[in-house]
């Protein structure tokens, strides 16, 4: 990380409201307000969001968010998330609410239809990265194939302010292989919470080794005969599935976005956000915004 950059924390809002929506839904605290609206998973949000801001003082921030359910990997694989039920009932509401009040904090609301906000924060992260360093809060592990030189991602733990920072040489030390090999890991394992398989009976163990011996997908494709018998019957068997599980796991970086920099600048009107949280009726968060001054400065 360059210290003479700006700094843009790209928030996965999505992974951030169904993190908060769990965590209180379980003991039936939905903290409904007067007009009958849920608020808890936009709580929840405003807690992580503000923890995190207060902990890594970015000068710049944006969220993104996904813009419905379907999208281009579905058209090229039709259970993709097939295994998802629909949404609960009272988070429903909250999912327009959120973008409200993340616009009285004047910070970007980025979504766009047919892609996820992982391709967003992708897409804005590769354009940001040679401008400012950039830092992508998520509790979602997919996004680590993006990490980079000016790219380090901040996974939420359990509870508020605990957080894993991975950037090349922690994620190397933890996988032994580099982030982009992320994607190809996924084609071997599959991913059970996105519903596509991968290739049955490769596991990351067998997998992470494959591709410390051979690189990349293709290199182990073109060296089956190398491999053991076992490995080899499982990987053409699934041959099909494994480049299109690749496909789905790969993170679009070059969606259509229009995005700059300056647009995402954090400079709060105290104010403004503390007539959001009345109007909302969420109460006890003023004192997430009292570092505002703090970080401004």
């Amino acid at each position: 990380m360059n210290n003479n950059k700006p700094s843009l924390m790209l928030v996965d809002g999505m992974a951030l409201l169904f993190r908060a929506f769990f965590a209180t839904s379980v003991t039936g605290q939905f903290m409904i307000n007067s007009k009958g609206i849920p608020t808890n998973a936009v709580n929840g949000f405003v807690k992580h969001f503000f923890t995190a801001v207060s902990a890594f003082k970015p000068s710049h921030v944006a969220v993104c968010w996904d813009m419905g359910s379907k999208t281009f990997r579905n058209e090229i694989f039709s259970d993709y998330k097939g295994n998802r039920s629909e949404a609960p009932v009272e988070l429903i509401p909250q999912f327009d609410l959120v973008k409200e009040v993340v616009e009285a904090f004047d910070v970007p609301n980025i979504g766009i239809e047919g892609f996820e906000a992982d391709d967003c924060i992708g897409t804005i992260a590769t354009q940001a990265k040679d401008e400012a360093n950039v830092y992508i809060l998520t509790g979602d592990q997919d996004i680590l194939q993006l990490i980079d030189d000016y790219i380090s991602v901040i996974l939420l733990k359990k509870g508020f302010g605990n957080y894993l920072v991975h950037n090349k040489d922690t994620f190397f030390a933890e996988k032994g292989i580099m982030p982009k090999q992320m994607i190809d890991l996924k084609a071997f394992m599959g991913d059970p919470s996105d519903n596509y398989p991968g290739v049955k009976g490769i596991g990351e163990k067998t997998a992470l080794k494959l591709l410390q011996q051979y690189g990349h997908v293709d290199g182990v494709v073109a060296n089956l005969d190398q491999l053991t018998k076992a490995q080899k019957t499982k990987i053409e068997n699934d041959l099909d599935m494994l480049y299109l599980s690749k496909k789905l796991a790969e993170i679009k970086c070059d969606v259509p976005i229009n995005y700059e920099l300056d647009k995402a600048r954090f400079i709060l009107d105290r104010e403004k956000v503390l007539d959001k949280f009345n109007e909302v009726e969420m109460k006890g968060l003023h004192r997430f915004i009292e570092f505002e001054n703090e970080i401004a400065n």
